[in-house]
């Protein structure tokens, strides 16, 4: 089995004078990256949106995989299509067939189907030659990157941090836009409450061209709408995100690990972080961390005999040291197993890091982490893409300081 390819580490071009700047760089950085890959492909998503929906109405289910860190999105496509983030939206089958894809892809997949393989910049072979068979038999495919789907995406950064947030991006477009288009043909021309995701659907009637125009048009604007979110954590937070990456390297150094969790696209995001940490790409080095949200037999035995509020406690007591740091996920900043967790961590005298939405919740209103990196907005697709870049600059301002780059 080959190995999917990475890309290396990027540079700027010039020192910034502190690690402050270092981070606000970062995360600045990649807004012109975004919303330049989504002005280009939004036609095509429209239109693959399209299809989905009308194989999703025949039955079709959605089947996702890659390896190492792309299972992770893998994991994220299934959970945000069977468990919509939406009330009231439909559950979709999607599956993650990260495990053993090419073998369970050729088992269990049906004409009407859809698949969705991950890679890193350089691509993955394995994932590639999956896509290509599943192409012959009639599958709609999603190469995200590569040249063998029915929608192929060239990579839109060598740096597989910048490469898998506009992934992701991409993928809760397809959720979103999909939803779109089930309201479109069950309503007619109305878009109904799927509007607010779409602004510039109306309920006119219109032929589909337009509405594909209009899917487009909105599609962009959804980069644009992380960019004005990435813009104003930069210029507010980047001061405690730099504060908080040298916390991680002071607890590392002294022999710390990093305890990461979090539900549903929050715990894909845990995972992928934990993954990025030990097995990261190339000029890095590794950092020791586990994803308390990666153990299902664990997750499931604790919940059903305890109780979900349990489900990371009882790991974190299993598993956590004085020196470590527990790192939490909410979108909401109000999830109970993610704040008894936190509870339990200030006990045992962890330092405490939350990557939280809104205005943070109970996360933020009891103090529980040293360090509280809040996305601005209730809308949950647009906090966890946003999420992803703060933890991506942050894994790289930690590699910094350990390395003694740090500004």
């Amino acid at each position: 089995m080959q190995a999917p390819s990475v890309g290396a580490r990027s540079r700027p071009a010039e020192t910034p004078a502190s690690l402050e700047d270092f981070v606000r760089d970062g995360l600045l950085a990649r807004n012109a990256v975004a919303e330049a890959c989504f002005a280009r492909e939004a036609p095509a998503l429209a239109i693959a949106c399209q299809e989905m929906a009308a194989r999703f109405l025949r039955g079709g289910r959605l089947l996702a995989f890659g390896r190492g860190a792309c299972a992770t999105d893998a994991q994220h496509v299934a959970v945000e299509f069977v468990h919509p983030v939406i009330v009231g939206k439909r559950a979709l089958p999607a599956l993650d067939l990260s495990a053993e894809f090419a073998s369970w892809t050729s088992v269990i997949g049906r004409p009407d189907d859809m698949a969705i393989g991950f890679g890193p910049p350089g691509g993955d072979t394995e994932v590639s030659a999956t896509l290509a068979a599943l192409r012959r038999a009639g599958l709609q495919t999603f190469a995200l990157p590569g040249a063998e789907g029915g929608y192929a995406l060239s990579p839109p950064s060598g740096d597989p941090f910048v490469h898998q947030e506009i992934v992701e991006i991409l993928y809760h477009t397809l959720w979103e836009t999909v939803h779109v288009f089930f309201e479109h043909r069950s309503r007619g021309h109305d878009v109904g409450d799927a509007g607010f995701l779409y602004p510039y659907l109306g309920r006119s009637e219109q032929d589909t061209s337009g509405v594909l125009q209009s899917v487009a048009a909105s599609i962009r604007e959804k980069a644009e709408d992380d960019s004005r979110l990435r813009t104003r954590v930069a210029g507010e937070q980047s001061g405690s995100l730099a504060a908080a990456a040298e916390l991680i390297a002071e607890r590392v150094r002294a022999g710390g690990k990093l305890l990461l969790f979090g539900n549903g696209g929050s715990a894909t995001d845990a995972n992928d972080l934990a993954i990025d940490c030990v097995a990261p790409p190339k000029g890095y080095r590794p950092i020791p961390a586990l994803s308390l949200s990666l153990e299902p037999a664990t997750i499931s035995a604790v919940a059903n005999d305890i109780g979900p509020d349990a489900i990371f406690l009882r790991q974190l007591i299993a598993h956590a040291a004085p020196q470590d740091v527990a790192v939490a996920f909410s979108t909401s900043g109000n999830s109970r197993n993610v704040v008894a967790a936190l509870e339990e961590a200030r006990r045992r005298g962890l330092a405490t890091l939350a990557l939280v939405g809104d205005d943070g919740g109970e996360v933020v209103r009891r103090g529980l982490a040293d360090h509280a990196l809040v996305v601005p907005t209730d809308y949950i697709p647009r906090i966890q893409e946003v999420h992803a870049s703060v933890y991506h600059v942050l894994r790289d301002a930690v590699d910094r300081c350990l390395d003694g780059r740090a500004p």
